[in-house]
């Protein structure tokens, strides 16, 4: 009795070290953030660089950094050179550059953002400037990355829906509606997702993003919706000797699913809130459930809007966690899928025509049907073309540039395609698409009907609920899938169309013969 007298006689230690900890932390963080913000020569660690930007044609950019203060420009030195495609030319003018009076060591970068190394602007340190330059290119197109592309072309429609919902919450209201974006893989959901979070933060609103992976649980989801405080951080999930040194700063699983709705209200009460759930269709079913039903009743008190992308297959999903309010979207429901001849052909030629770079018509012309207009093969198919003007200093995309890197973006669409043709074949899946692949074979914009897409399965031999089964699991893929609306009657289009033709190209079943009138 008297070892635990002592012992809460002396807990007291344990909050009162944490909290000075912290605060001793803070206390050099601020004064670093001071230090850094304070004139060369008073106090910064390095001299202060201010950047000289100016848009160039192609050919690398090179970047000087000086590593000290320096009296020619006292203290803010700039340099941007615009490098000549010649490398003799090049490393005369990176020998040039470190002549004269003021010659110091720099740090070079290029506009890519390559890790800056140590060098000199003199003799043989220019040409290790130059190795550094000759394998950095500035990207502009983003294949597969889920950044926003240069060009966001094509997606207006659904830009303006998502814009009217956040001009609601500013407001300090909640839309009408909820947003489903579903589409395959590969035409940008994500790239949307990214848009619309810094459109919130723009307009500095409460933007969440979240992937399932980061809430797998009931309370993992109420500690990602929880208002955002500094006692949040201070409350331990575990209390006593057991904890110290190894805390876990969160909310308690005890009790947040049962108030994550007043949480969630709390938080868009002070500032309005929106939640961005990528790659919902893996959503586990039981978080899932909890979210649409704390979101649907905070939206009524407070601004809110929950915003989810994933496959064809979520609506499906979201069918299964018992909240049927959420189908009724209207407007919300937002399909994205292979963009219009006209917008995919901005989509290679805006990013191009802002540094300089004039295409060929027959060249577009090429590029836009190779790709079927799918945004993937787009972003590759213009980053392998970038790259190509960068290492041959034109300033004009021509058919000869399109003929030089198609064999490298054959290889890469192949091998994109043939990871989803291992998905089909490993979910049982491939008579099937090889039956369907035929009936989308008139272009990427063919289209069927349930009949069409029955009778097309009806060759492999299937009954009918052996069939269904098939056109919906192959729906849950994308590589069918049905784009929301349409006026009737519904009718089916291919996710990939060259996934189609790779398929038949490489499936080792006999195709079953074209759909009549296909």
């Amino acid at each position: 009795m008297e070892k635990i007298e002592a012992f809460f006689e002396g807990a007291w230690i344990v909050p009162v070290f944490i909290i000075s900890t912290l605060v001793f932390v803070l206390a050099m963080e601020l004064a670093l953030r001071l230090t850094n913000r304070l004139p060369n020569g008073r106090g910064a660690a390095f001299g202060r660089v201010a950047r000289k930007r100016r848009r160039l044609g192609p050919g690398p950019r090179l970047l000087l950094f000086l590593e000290s203060p320096h009296p020619l420009h006292d203290g803010a030195a700039v340099a941007c050179q615009h490098l000549p495609p010649d490398p003799e030319i090049r490393r005369n003018h990176l020998r040039s550059a470190g002549q004269g009076p003021h010659a110091c060591p720099v740090r070079a970068r290029t506009s890519a953002g390559i890790a800056p190394s140590s060098a000199s602007v003199a003799g043989a340190s220019a040409l290790h400037i130059l190795s550094v330059m000759d394998r950095a290119r500035q990207r502009l197109f983003t294949p597969g990355s889920g950044a926003t592309p240069p060009a966001l072309t094509g997606r207006e429609p659904e830009q303006a829906v998502s814009s009217r919902c956040l001009e609601d919450l500013a407001g300090g209201a909640s839309p009408p509606h909820d947003v489903v974006l579903t589409g395959p893989r590969g035409n940008g959901k994500t790239v949307l997702l990214n848009w619309f979070k810094r459109a919130c933060e723009d307009r500095e609103l409460d933007a969440v993003a979240l992937t399932p992976d980061e809430v797998p649980s009931r309370a993992a989801l109420a500690a990602a919706l929880s208002p955002r405080t500094w006692t949040s951080k201070l409350r331990p999930r575990k209390v006593g000797v057991a904890a110290v040194g190894s805390v876990e700063w969160a909310t308690s699983a005890a009790e947040a699913p049962d108030d994550l709705a007043r949480k969630l209200r709390a938080r868009c009460r002070r500032k309005a809130v929106a939640a961005l759930l990528d790659e919902a269709h893996t959503l586990d079913p039981e978080v899932g459930r909890t979210l649409l039903n704390a979101g649907q009743r905070v939206r009524v008190e407070a601004p809110f809007l929950l915003v989810l992308a994933g496959t064809p297959g979520l609506p499906a999903h979201l069918g299964t966690m018992n909240a049927s309010f959420w189908s009724r979207l209207g407007q919300g429901r937002l399909g994205i899928g292979l963009l219009s001849e006209a917008a995919a052909r901005a989509a290679l030629v805006e990013p191009l025509a802002a540094h300089g770079v004039d295409v060929d018509p027959g060249a577009l012309a090429t590029v836009a049907e190779d790709s079927q207009r799918y945004p993937y093969f787009i972003q590759l198919w213009g980053d392998a073309l970038w790259e190509r003007l960068l290492a041959t200093g034109a300033d004009r995309l021509t058919p000869v540039h399109v003929a030089e890197v198609r064999p490298d973006v054959a290889a890469w669409m192949t091998d994109y395609c043939q990871e989803r043709y291992r998905e089909l074949e490993a979910g049982g899946l491939l008579r099937a698409a090889v039956a369907l692949a035929p009936v989308f074979q008139a272009g990427a914009d063919a289209t069927a009907s349930d009949h069409d897409v029955d009778t097309a399965l009806a060759a492999t031999g299937a009954d009918a609920a052996a069939r269904l089964a098939a056109r919906e699991a192959l729906h849950r893929l994308g590589y069918v899938w049905r784009p929301p609306g349409q006026l009737p009657p519904v009718t089916w289009s291919a996710g990939i169309p060259s996934l189609m033709t790779h398929v038949l190209d490489h499936a080792k079943l006999p195709a079953p013969a074209r759909v009549h009138g296909k």
